[in-house]
């Protein structure tokens, strides 16, 4: 089991970017995904998930109308839409993953010890 995240840079505030979780050795059709970042000094935090049953999506109150979680089965990836980038964006960026049957999604989304199974991440640094 292992997941892929890719597509972070550097960009200047106000841009975008399309960070990718790609999995590998299982599918992320069972899955619940979720994305954490975490910048220098700070803890780990959710800030997206999308559900496998309905793709139900959940973010964080800082990140919503920028933020867009989805996700493409027959890719096996899901991404994370960035729009409207701010210097508070910057962090490392991780996806992780947990059985559906075993998280709470409206409850425990975006909570990073919900997850089973994490990729390592990509940075996001944005200039103001």
């Amino acid at each position: 089991v292992q997941l892929q995240a890719s597509g972070g840079g550097l960009v200047n505030s106000g841009g975008s970017l399309r960070l990718s979780c790609a999995a590998s050795g299982f599918s992320l059709y069972y899955y619940v995904i979720g994305w954490f970042r975490q910048a220098p000094g700070k803890e780990r935090e959710g800030v997206s998930c999308i559900s496998n049953s309905d793709d139900s999506t959940y973010y964080l109150d800082s990140v919503k109308g920028r933020f867009t979680i989805s996700r493409d089965n027959a890719k096996n990836t899901v991404y994370l839409q960035i729009d409207d980038l701010k210097p508070e964006d910057t962090a490392v960026y991780y996806c992780a993953a947990v059985e559906d049957a075993q998280i709470y999604i409206s409850r425990y989304g975006l909570s990073p010890i919900a997850y089973k199974y994490w990729g390592q991440g990509t940075q996001v640094t944005v200039s103001s």
